[in-house]
């Protein structure tokens, strides 16, 4: 079984750097799409949410590594 975007980003929970923020946010975002691994519905969920630590340019170096 292939782990869901938000399963993998939330490996990096606990740490102080861009990642771990990003993932704290999708924590705390009780709409984020946690069952999703559609590029495109997850990039688009980034855009509309303008949180400061939840940010396309870390999406997408996290995306990256979980591709």
């Amino acid at each position: 079984m292939t782990k869901t975007f938000y399963q993998f980003v939330q490996t990096f929970r606990g740490g102080s750097d861009a990642f771990a923020y990003f993932a704290e946010a999708a924590f705390e975002d009780h709409g984020f799409p946690k069952q999703s691994t559609d590029f495109n519905e997850l990039s688009d969920y980034v855009e509309m949410q303008q949180d400061s630590h939840m940010t396309t340019a870390v999406f997408d170096a996290l995306w990256a590594l979980y591709v």
